[in-house]
């Protein structure tokens, strides 16, 4: 409530940046075996997909302490681990908030959020000898166009080929090529702090940003359902489905998804 009554921006503007029922698309992954951790927090209040202390020090009350992080291209674009802005550059807050409420803020939520991925990941690795993160996100239809004003449908983010084994990658994009989705690799998303903190693929820990549509599956101004939302769910279950066969086929290994 807090976070609200201190928002300059109405509810409509605060969820253009929602990762849009992404947690019920991938509900099926429990089917296939895997565990699922969903957010229960708004990107707009708090960004798990950013180092633990990427810090705006114009957006608080008092100095931050030394560790935080106040250079990143994130926290300069007003995208840090507390954003300063949503969706076309929209300032959310009518004041500076405190420093102690900022960092009480990434302890209760960013912080509890990743320990339960390093245990998952942890715990996987030690049944299977390996694990595969799978970080699941929506993007806005109006996504800047590659050249050519080519605008994907889906695009895999591995960190530029770092942060996953290339024929897990392989899988996963031309599962959804066949499934007859425009896919890209890398562009305009090739993966945030999750991808890059637990993709580790020398050691047998491998991490996939998966970016979807919303305009695939909802009305992207209500923000409500479509019409196509199950054939999309429906897609994504068989896509994984395939995925999963080809990674136990190849691997010795269970799919982390996140």
């Amino acid at each position: 409530m807090a976070f609200l009554e201190n928002s300059r921006l109405p509810m409509n503007l605060i969820r253009r940046s929602e990762d849009l029922f992404v947690d019920e698309l991938y509900r099926f992954v429990e089917d296939l075996g895997a565990p699922l951790i969903a957010a229960r927090f708004p990107r707009s209040f708090l960004d798990v997909n950013r180092e633990p202390f990427e810090l705006d020090p114009a957006m608080f009350e008092g100095e931050l302490p030394d560790y935080v992080n106040t250079r990143s291209i994130r926290v300069a674009g007003g995208l840090g681990t507390i954003p300063k802005i949503v969706a076309e550059n929209t300032e959310i807050y009518r004041s500076r908030m405190t420093v102690s409420d900022g960092l009480e803020r990434i302890e209760t939520y960013h912080r509890s959020f990743h320990d339960a991925v390093v245990q998952l990941i942890s715990e996987t690795k030690s049944l299977f000898g390996m694990a595969i993160l799978i970080d699941c996100h929506s993007m806005p239809s109006n996504v800047r166009p590659m050249p050519g004003g080519r605008r994907s449908e889906i695009v895999i983010g591995d960190r530029y080929g770092t942060s996953a084994a290339a024929r897990l990658v392989s899988f996963v994009t031309s599962g959804f090529a066949r499934a007859g989705y425009d896919v890209a690799r890398n562009k305009p998303y090739a993966g945030g702090y999750i991808t890059e903190r637990y993709g580790k693929p020398a050691i047998g820990e491998h991490a996939l940003q998966v970016e979807i549509s919303r305009a695939l599956y909802a009305d992207e101004a209500d923000f409500s359902r479509s019409t196509s939302f199950s054939k999309v769910e429906d897609d994504l279950k068989e896509v994984f489905s395939r995925i999963s066969e080809k990674v136990r086929e190849t691997y010795p290994s269970s799919i982390a998804a996140e």
